[in-house]
């Protein structure tokens, strides 16, 4: 093993710790006010890049930033390989860039695209296209591939998938987590907003999915046409008003993974794949407290529910 993956699993492990947990972010979310809120996260790691005006969407924009600055620093004490994973792990930043662009284009206001460094894949050759479809055909030269169509839902759903397909190329856990979670978008898609996927996102989902679990007529069918690797979310649920439980089940995996990865001893990725998994987790879950500060607060409870 590389000096460089040595110093980049010990870099790994200590930024993990910044993660405040369950416990710690449930007490923010029984805030009564986003001042609240903001005040007891000023305390904690996240702190250090919350803006100076307490709001709810500049703080939440805060703590993924946060996130993505630990990634920026993380990546730069692994060798080339780890950098590779980490780019394809840190691409829903890139997403959301590609989002906030997509809203500008349509005269939308948007929030301010995230820092990438060197975890960016595409942005700089996108961030100045002067429509849908400079951006589809400029992502048609970078690995996220072409979304088959201009229009703004088909290129979001197409990254979406294709995020998907990367991260699944790190093999391991994060391949389950990768089509687990595709599998639920899909879902979501055709049994949820009863929408048939474009061209372009099919063919992405057909690669993680497989063709025949696309053409189910029902999302239990769906599920039994599923790889193992995929079916996991879908436990238990049999119509499209239970995918919200298939979407925290997600992320809880995604966190019990990350921390089973970090306690690891495997000479590989699998700490800095973890390390990400449980600060993403965390982020997620903080987002979701600011949320529900600023309506007020509420039961823990009600905050295990979505978090």
């Amino acid at each position: 093993m590389s000096a460089g993956l040595v110093a980049g699993q010990v870099r790994a492990r200590a930024l993990a710790r910044n993660a405040l947990g369950p416990e710690r972010v449930r007490t923010i979310a029984r805030s009564v006010s986003v001042q609240e809120a903001f005040a007891a996260l000023s305390a904690t790691p996240y702190g250090k890049t919350l803006p100076a005006e307490p709001g709810v969407d500049a703080a939440q924009h805060a703590v993924a930033s946060s996130l993505l600055w630990h990634l920026r620093v993380l990546a730069g004490w692994l060798p080339r390989k780890g950098v590779t994973a980490l780019r394809a792990l840190a691409g829903w930043f890139e997403l959301a860039n590609i989002d906030g662009l997509l809203q500008r284009l349509e005269g939308r206001p948007a929030e301010e695209p995230y820092a990438l460094g060197a975890l960016k894949t595409a942005w700089p050759l996108l961030v100045d296209v002067p429509d849908t479809e400079a951006l589809r055909e400029r992502l048609a030269a970078t690995p996220w591939g072409d979304p088959g169509a201009a229009d703004p839902y088909g290129i979001r759903l197409f990254l979406r998938l294709s995020w998907a397909w990367r991260v699944s190329g790190i093999g391991g856990r994060a391949a389950e987590w990768a089509a687990g979670a595709a599998a639920v978008l899909v879902a979501g898609e055709r049994f949820g907003a009863a929408r048939e996927l474009p061209e372009g996102a099919f063919g992405r989902a057909a690669r993680l999915l497989g063709r025949a679990a696309l053409d189910a007529p029902s999302l239990p069918e769906m599920a039994g046409r599923l790889d193992r690797h995929a079916r996991w979310p879908f436990e238990g649920i049999d119509d499209a008003a239970g995918l919200w439980r298939a979407e925290t089940r997600c992320w809880h995996r995604l966190e019990d993974d990350g921390k089973a990865l970090l306690r690891g001893s495997a000479f590989d990725i699998g700490p800095i794949v973890g390390a990400v998994a449980v600060l993403a987790a965390d982020a997620r879950r903080i987002r979701a407290a600011l949320e529900m500060a600023a309506r007020g607060g509420g039961p823990g409870e009600a905050f295990d529910e979505v978090a």
